[in-house]
């Protein structure tokens, strides 16, 4: 299993554009073959923060449904990021 996760950084009054823009993406990436859940969301503390969240079984199916990457209009507002993935070699209760 392979979670991606961390933050990409917009302007902040350009952030809830950027969001919006996201939807179809993650309504497209939870019906995605191998996605086990998938997120982005708004920052509750800082303004030009959206926070990154995905779980694949595996990552064939992650870089399968990735293709390209973002849009070219998203990723002109991206103005910075610090996104990591991560092999789970398990999952436990908390």
């Amino acid at each position: 299993m392979f979670i991606v996760a961390g933050s990409l950084y917009v302007d902040p009054d350009q952030r809830d554009a950027y969001l919006a823009d996201c939807v179809d993406v993650v309504r497209q990436a939870r019906s995605a073959p191998g996605c086990v859940d998938f997120a982005i969301s708004a920052d509750l503390v800082e303004a030009g923060r959206i926070n990154v969240y995905e779980r694949w079984e595996s990552e064939g199916q992650l870089l399968d449904f990735r293709g390209s990457g973002p849009s070219d209009e998203q990723s002109v507002t991206i103005l910075g990021a610090e996104v990591h993935r991560y092999l789970i070699s398990g999952v436990e209760a908390p």
